[in-house]
């Protein structure tokens, strides 16, 4: 075997990886030399600080929007959502990137530069432009106007930190899971173990920027806030690259699109023609022939019969073979053409989880808006809206506990046989459950919000006498949601994407989080046009003392509902991806039965 040349004889080939993964220097990854938690930890740490970054920026932007740059409520809301959304949509580009041309590590590393640049030129202006008088930013003294040239610097700066959080966030997840092969049974489990400390590094270092970060921004330490975000991107991205000799990777795979096109074409060109019942005579090729080597063979499903065409080998591809003549674009092999039928049994699954981002992202937006409504005192302190998230945080740390080390092992005892305990599909259908009550929990804290409000204040921020600590059950459901619905969204879509689209399964994830924000904005504006027909002043006002935001919040949960129907619709419909010799395995992953 390649992976013993050079090596000692009695070197066995259980030292080398299974999966096909490559050291630094190209060659075979001997498992005691790679990988595994040594690089896993490098990489979540690397994770927590990122995000500590990240999140610097985005759990304030709303008050820095309305304090800041003078924006009202519902615009700062929308262009939150926009940004956030746009960070996501980023992630497409990131994940094509590295599984068509430059691999997953190469993606991280020019990608997390670039977010360090752009969290510099954010520090840069507003210390120079937008916090002008000194010391403004505060609730109690809002900024004055800007000029077109800081604005548009602001801007720019933002969406620099969107492409490169955005083009790392999807490939760090995918690469951290590379480090451990799941041919290998230790290291599978310790590979889906993975994925929930992952979510908790992200958490975690998210708590940091929600409580003391929150603090500083909340009383207009703007300027402070955002060079602690741009020192914990330096550091983070100083760390990975100090694991460079420890990781293992994957070669890139070629352009997907091209791939998928070439799939299209050819069916679409043996379209009259009659296909046989029997799969075997469909063109196939082994593992070594084949374009896309390093990536395990996709056994044939029944699904999507139409496409089977592209692999359908007809008396004209016969005639071509005889003269050597090959045209992907006529006759493509069976693993090609599942990674298409792969992709659109994924598609109902990931758009029914768009609603769910809806929910989720009204913590960056209309949750800190609330609690900047409501009395956020005690005694001398004041309790920054934004750190209230920081029971979201807690609530994921405590869930990702109890479902580890109680729910996961209690069902698989139940079921009576070797079970990882709930599926990701049945988890993500969990989530949505609980997101149902994290928006009717917001809706009864609002209602009792407008109850003890002032509706005759001027700035209504703290107007109301309900304590801000009233928000804590919703926040504390979207955290237990989030460990159900994201957790298993990344293992899911790890799992159920071909080897050469891990990283566009990641992308899924975060995609689904942008449609989300875009939603969510598409239906504030949809819903403050309605509401303020006939000179009302809608259920989302600058005022939110005059407002109706417990509405807003019951419409989510109805809505979320519909989602919940659906898309345990399209979960008992979905069959799971079938590699070659994991057959049995991967039926378990996608199941849905109740």
């Amino acid at each position: 075997m390649a992976c013993l040349e050079g090596k000692l004889k009695e070197e066995s080939e259980a030292a080398c990886t299974q999966d096909g993964s490559i050291d630094w220097h190209g060659r075979p990854a001997i498992k005691a030399k790679s990988g595994q938690w040594t690089a896993g930890i490098i990489i979540l740490l690397n994770q927590g600080l990122a995000t500590l970054a990240f999140f610097g920026i985005g759990v304030n932007l709303v008050l820095f929007l309305t304090r800041v740059l003078g924006q009202n409520n519902a615009d700062a809301a929308n262009n939150v959502s926009k940004w956030t959304g746009t960070v996501y949509i980023f992630s497409l580009v990131g994940a094509f990137l590295s599984d068509s041309y430059w691999g997953r590590y190469k993606t991280c590393a020019i990608f997390q530069v670039i977010f360090v640049i752009g969290l510099v030129s954010l520090s840069l202006s507003s210390y120079l432009f937008l916090i002008r008088p000194k010391g403004c930013g505060s609730q109690q003294m809002p900024c004055g106007s800007h000029s077109g040239f800081a604005i548009t610097l602001f801007y720019l700066s933002i969406y620099l930190v969107a492409l490169g959080n955005g083009g790392y966030q999807p490939n760090i997840a995918t690469f951290g899971a590379d480090q451990f092969d799941e041919e290998d049974p230790k290291e599978g489990h310790s590979k889906v173990a993975f994925f929930s400390y992952f979510y908790l590094a992200l958490n975690l270092g998210s708590l940091f920027s929600n409580t003391i970060l929150g603090y500083f921004e909340d009383e207009g330490m703007w300027a402070l806030g955002f060079w602690l975000s741009g020192g914990s991107a330096f550091a983070a991205l100083v760390l990975f690259l100090a694991g460079t000799p420890r990781y293992r990777h994957f070669k890139p795979s070629g352009n997907p699109l091209s791939r998928f096109s070439q799939v299209l074409v050819a069916a679409t060109k043996k379209c009259s023609i009659d296909m046989p019942p029997d799969a075997d005579d469909l063109y196939d090729v082994d593992g070594n022939d084949s374009s896309m080597n390093s990536n395990r063979k996709i056994l044939h499903t029944d699904e999507f019969k139409f496409l089977d065409r592209a692999a359908y080998i007809s008396t004209r591809d016969v005639n071509d073979q005889k003269k050597g003549i090959y045209s992907p674009w006529r006759l493509c092999p069976v693993t090609q053409v599942e990674e298409v039928k792969c992709i659109l049994r994924l598609l109902p699954i990931w758009l029914c989880t768009i609603i769910y981002s809806v929910v989720f992202t009204q913590m960056a937006s209309l949750f800190v808006e609330q609690g900047a409504a409501m009395k956020t005192t005690i005694s001398n302190f004041q309790i920054p809206p934004a750190s209230m998230s920081s029971f979201d945080i807690l609530s994921v740390a405590l869930f990702i506990f109890l479902y580890r080390r109680v729910l996961d092992p209690l069902v698989g005892r139940i079921r009576k046989k070797d079970s990882r305990g709930l599926t990701e599909l049945q988890r993500m259908g969990i989530g949505l459950v609980i997101a149902i009550l994290a928006m009717v929990s917001a809706g009864i804290v609002e209602c009792y919000r407008l109850k003890y409000a002032n509706n005759d204040c001027m700035h209504c921020e703290g107007s109301s006498s309900l304590s801000i600590f009233w928000q804590v059950p919703q926040y504390a459901f979207i955290g237990a949601s989030e460990v159900f619905m994201y957790v298993g969204q990344l293992e899911f879509f790890n799992a159920q994407t071909p080897d050469g689209l891990k990283s566009f399964g990641s992308a899924l994830c975060m995609t689904s989080i942008s449609l989300g924000n875009y939603v969510s904005s598409l239906l504030v504006t949809m819903v403050m046009k309605i509401s303020t027909d006939d000179h009302m002043r809608g259920w989302i006002p600058g005022n939110l003392n005059k407002g109706h935001l417990d509405r807003f919040y019951f419409l989510l949960a109805g809505l979320t509902t519909i989602d919940l129907v659906v898309y345990i619709a399209c979960a008992r419909w979905y069959k799971s991806i079938k590699l070659e010799g994991k057959t049995a395995e991967n039926d378990e992953q996608g199941s849905f039965k109740l």
